[in-house]
């Protein structure tokens, strides 16, 4: 990778690498084979289960279509997919896509939002596409010695001097610029104009001169668009509207939460009273993504809250949901299309809320499969009924709800067929290889592409599953 920044860099995941769809290798047996020489099932790796020391995890290699990784020295604990003009639904490869990230450096006066360019994405997956591929590579790389220099990942990066921490960072197209909006641990909430950055990640020598001109103290580059400093508190919830251009809310420690709304001269007006209700941390919030004044939050208190934002503050929560988890609610995801809200907690618990039957108090399906905090969840934009769950217990799950138990249907044979079995079977696939993981996205210009960050850095995937 050709960075300025000797730590940030892309690789593809090597297989032993990856802990993805995994298989266990009994006794180091890479054939499979018993003492009688037969072949053996392999056994599929559950998460949780202790590995004995003559076992290794090997991935499924046929399980990605597409498998790359990242780094950025500081982990990135929150980012944001930056809407692109180069289509929707691209399923071509090699891939491309933009994110910002911001950093949780060990010193506070050393963060950063980094804006990136990931390219040059290529399937990972051995098929006879391959060849394809390969005959597709322009005749001046001919003559390369090692075709797969050719099919390395690259990554560009424009960083953004952040003052503290970065808890949660959200992007928005508003007219024909990308905004991101910043919660840092100092308690202020920064809106950032990403143009530049854009902009640099696509030329070298742009880059170069952004470089040179950020690293001068008096640059306005490090300097927001608009800051608010009116939370008593830090935060981490924070979510722009779909519907409502430049309408903004966020949500603190303290237990507030401010609505954002733009002005002609492109700043903000923040209502500085708080909607009230809430009586712990607010951790997340989802607008409608149909409804310009409706928001949900959920919060420390156990509480799912559904507000009417057109309403006087002390009187715009429409309905409440009491113990909706057993503890700490994180995180919430408002579906697309259908009138779904999936949450998940500290309890490791998911729950999928339909709002036509939220008074009722009670979940339509209920997933207890993670086996630590539920630290992130996301419906698939292109797809209703598929979702994805991480957390502290270093695995993403993949979701289907429309996916039924069919008993008929054949299933590879395996060791510990009986503890499969009890799997749901809306469970379409488990990711693993990352530690501590903090904040998944669907891709929604790529159908089916996931990206995840975590203590450990990033990945970007798509597995045969969705």
């Amino acid at each position: 990778m050709d960075n300025t920044n000797d730590e940030i860099e892309m690789e593809v995941v090597e297989p032993e690498d990856a802990e993805s769809d995994m298989e266990s290798d009994n006794d180091g047996d890479t054939d499979g084979e018993g003492e009688s020489g037969t072949k053996e099932p392999m056994q599929v790796y559950l998460p949780g289960k202790q590995l004995a020391e003559d076992e290794e995890l090997v991935c499924d290699e046929s399980a990605y279509v597409m498998l790359h990784q990242a780094s950025t020295g500081a982990p990135c604990l929150s980012f944001d997919i930056l809407p692109d003009e180069l289509g929707a639904g691209r399923e071509a490869f090699p891939m491309t896509a933009y994110i910002v990230a911001g950093t949780q450096a060990a010193r506070t006066h050393v963060n950063s939002l980094i804006v990136m360019k990931m390219s040059n994405l290529h399937k990972t997956q051995d098929d006879d596409d391959d060849d394809e591929d390969d005959e597709e590579l322009e005749d001046d790389q001919d003559d390369v010695a090692d075709k797969s220099e050719l099919k390395k990942p690259q990554m560009t990066c424009a960083l953004i001097k952040h003052q503290g921490c970065v808890n949660r960072v959200r992007a928005r197209r508003l007219g024909n610029t990308v905004f991101a909006a910043s919660w840092s641990e100092l308690g202020r909430v920064n809106i950032w104009n990403l143009s530049q950055q854009l902009q640099a990640v696509e030329d070298a020598q742009l880059l170069k001169q952004y470089e040179q001109q950020s690293a001068s103290n008096d640059s306005t580059m490090s300097r927001p668009a608009f800051t608010f400093s009116g939370h008593q508190q830090e935060g981490f919830a924070i979510d722009w509207s779909a519907s409502a251009e430049g309408v903004l809310a966020t949500g603190d420690c303290r237990r507030d939460i401010h609505i954002w709304s733009p002005l002609e001269d492109g700043t903000w007006k923040v209502d500085q009273r708080p909607l009230l209700g809430h009586t712990a941390s607010v951790e997340d919030l989802q607008w409608s993504p149909n409804e310009r004044s409706v928001l949900a939050s959920c919060s420390v208190d156990k509480t799912i809250r559904i507000w009417d934002c057109r309403a006087a503050p002390q009187k715009a929560c429409m309905l409440t949901c009491e113990n909706a988890h057993e503890s700490d609610i994180n995180v919430i995801s408002w579906n697309h299309t259908e009138p779904f809200i999936a949450s998940g907690g500290d309890d490791g618990f998911l729950h999928i809320w339909d709002l036509r039957q939220f008074k009722t108090q009670k979940p339509i399906a209920t997933f207890k499969h993670h086996t630590d905090h539920i630290t992130t969840v996301e419906w698939n934009p292109n797809e209703a009924t598929v979702l994805a769950s991480g957390g502290d217990d270093d695995q993403i799950a993949l979701w289907d709800l429309a996916v039924e138990k069919d008993a008929d249907q054949a299933q590879a044979p395996a060791q510990n067929e009986e503890e499969i079995n009890k799997l749901p079977p809306q469970l379409l696939f488990i990711h693993q290889g990352q530690k501590e993981i903090k904040e998944l996205h669907w891709h929604p210009q790529l159908p089916g592409v996931m990206l995840s960050t975590a203590h450990s850095g990033f990945n970007i995937f798509r597995t045969i599953s969705v």
